[in-house]
């Protein structure tokens, strides 16, 4: 290390020395850009746009006005707690509120090494701290410009780029699979349960299942609480698959307290409400007690029980609304009971389980294994260029 902590060759510069705005103003409805980008259509720590609005098919309203091109990259100005970090892969126009940003000398800093800069926490961190603004709190250009940090020499920038860059392949190529197998989840849900014409083989899910909520042990009673028999609230269904408790009640509980241990393979759905929560629906995959804003419907010897949480998940929609039509603005065991269900013949099934089944192991493995690719770019983003 030389004086000043930097490596051989390294050097300390400003932001705003090495990167400019690009500045080019446009017309999108006379420019002939079929693409535009809103902070909407970026993800937080995701490189890649994903998503993008079509010229025409809306009023943007005068802030559009900012064309990119690409290889540039694009920073939302507004809220930078967000995160928000993108490289153009075409060409468009984004509001004024997002910075578009290139490399002032590619033979000084390389293009490709840029957007992983910004991806740095000394980056956000200088960013949210010369934020401006309590409600919608934004940053200046000038602020930015001003954020210093090492620079690489060219053979060794080329180098981190080109390792930066096949993780982020990597990445967007998990990514790819789970939207895949999502997507194929999706057709599956419509082709079955809301294509198919089964209205005649409708059956009410008191019929071919047990429906039943719990209740939640009184707080202040410590002989209640802590002991070894799990207990679940209402927001675990956002779990979807729920595997483990964060509490536990005693025996007691269990004996004073009307409750009941739901079996396994049980679906639990959310009965209360008003955000996106009620209506959905989680697979419990292992024995617990539940509370009393949960309705547990455990299935007969004539539904399969993951074919019954599909089936459910998919319906969350027309479940969510069910009690539409009556005085109440929340679901109960009766109305859950009362919900119509396609019930085939047992074979059909399994094969329906069977293929969500496997849709659904992809999404969640590609998941952990975006999770692992994203924590190792991280730490190498922040042990080389932090």
């Amino acid at each position: 290390m030389t004086r000043g902590g930097l490596k051989p060759g390294w050097t300390r510069v400003a932001f705003g020395d090495v990167v400019r705005q690009v500045k080019e103003h446009v017309d999108p409805t006379t420019a002939g850009l079929e693409r535009y980008v809103a902070g909407e259509h970026m993800d937080t720590d995701e490189l890649r746009l994903r998503r993008w609005g079509t010229v025409g098919d809306g009023y943007l309203g005068p802030a559009f006005h900012a064309r990119f091109r690409p290889g540039q990259v694009l920073y939302g100005s507004r809220r930078t707690y967000l995160r928000k970090v993108a490289v153009a892969d075409f060409e468009g126009v984004t509001a004024n509120t997002t910075f578009v940003v290139e490399t002032k000398d590619p033979n000084l800093l390389l293009p490709a090494l840029l957007p992983f800069l910004m991806q740095a926490e000394a980056f956000h961190e200088h960013s949210i701290k010369k934020s401006k603004g309590s409600v919608n709190p934004y940053i200046n250009f000038s602020d930015i410009a001003a954020y210093e940090f090492a620079l690489p020499p060219p053979d060794e920038q080329y180098r981190i780029a080109h390792l930066l860059r096949v993780t982020s392949a990597l990445f967007a190529r998990i990514s790819d699979i789970s939207e895949a197998a999502d997507t194929i989840r999706k057709a599956i849900y419509d082709h079955y349960f809301w294509e198919t014409d089964n209205t005649a083989l409708k059956t009410p899910i008191g019929e071919v299942a047990v429906v039943r909520n719990g209740t939640t042990p009184k707080r202040s009673d410590s002989e209640y609480w802590n002991g070894d028999l799990p207990w679940l609230p209402s927001a675990k269904v956002n779990d979807v698959y729920i595997t483990r408790a964060d509490e536990h009640i005693t025996e007691r509980a269990l004996r004073e307290c009307s409750l009941t241990i739901i079996p396994a393979e049980s679906t639990l759905i959310a009965m209360i409400g008003q955000g996106a929560t009620r209506g959905r629906a989680a697979l419990l995959r292992m024995d617990a007690t539940i509370n009393q804003n949960l309705a547990a419907v455990t299935p007969g010897a004539d539904v399969h029980p993951s074919f019954l949480f599909y089936q459910l998940d998919a319906q969350y929609r027309a479940l969510r609304y069910w009690s539409q039509g009556s005085n109440q603005h929340a679901l109960n065991c009766q109305l859950i009971a009362d919900f119509p269900i396609w019930v085939p013949a047992m074979a059909t099934q399994v094969t329906v389980a069977r293929q969500l089944d496997h849709c659904s192991n992809t999404v969640r493995a590609s998941s952990v294994r975006a999770a692992e690719v994203r924590t190792l770019q991280k730490n190498t983003i922040e042990s080389i260029l932090g």
